[in-house]
């Protein structure tokens, strides 16, 4: 694997490095940080539903998202069946080992079958600078090559053009557009088969 790339499983944490930043999972400790960022506008306006209290964000922490995270881990160390399994990583900016966002996988409901999605959120103070795109592929690449997967989902706002642009440069193709909750989405795909064949494994090298 690249030097730029590692994937990693210790005793304590799974991880995946890239360039600029380092993927790994949840910790109870990011509680603040986690919290913080999703009381920014930018990531209010096209994730509301992740506005909740700080109360409530670290109950989920403790009791949903870091239990479920070790429940998918483990299912990667043992055949890479997933099945419903959701996996939530930190995006940590390895200059100042900051928690500067999130990219995270899990079904998506509102979509037919398969229908996993990779979804994902920057801080603003962050944006345009290409974090997000390594972690969106980093998360691709840790997907095809270690579990089941053979097609990914994912869905942008039409409007928030940013989040487009990164679904298209790692390679997912427009579907679609389709409703929810009353708002207009892209729906793009990826399939393994076409990940494995073009150039889009080697993008995260750019």
């Amino acid at each position: 694997m690249d030097a730029d790339k590692k994937l990693r499983r210790t005793d304590d944490e799974f991880t995946i490095e890239c360039s600029d930043i380092i993927l790994r999972e949840y910790r109870i400790e990011d509680l603040d940080e986690l919290y913080a960022l999703t009381q920014q506008p930018e990531i209010m306006e096209f994730l509301p539903d992740w506005n909740v209290s700080k109360e409530q964000r670290l109950h989920w922490l403790i009791h949903y998202e870091t239990v479920e995270n070790k429940k998918f881990i483990q299912a990667v160390s043992e055949g890479g069946h997933i099945e419903q399994l959701r996996l939530r990583l930190g995006i940590i900016l390895k200059e100042t080992n900051e928690f500067i966002g999130w990219c995270c996988t899990g079904i998506k409901e509102e979509l037919s079958p398969p229908n996993r999605e990779i979804m994902f959120a920057i801080s603003r103070d962050h944006r345009s600078k290409g974090y997000t795109t390594q972690a969106v592929q980093a998360v691709i690449k840790c997907l095809f090559e270690r579990t089941n997967v053979e097609e990914l989902n994912a869905v942008a706002l039409i409007h928030n053009i940013p989040s487009n642009r990164v679904i298209q440069k790692c390679g997912f193709d427009l579907v679609n557009r389709i409703e929810i909750d009353h708002e207009k989405y892209n729906h793009y795909k990826i399939h393994k088969s076409k990940w494995l064949n073009g150039n889009i494994a080697d993008l995260y090298l750019l």
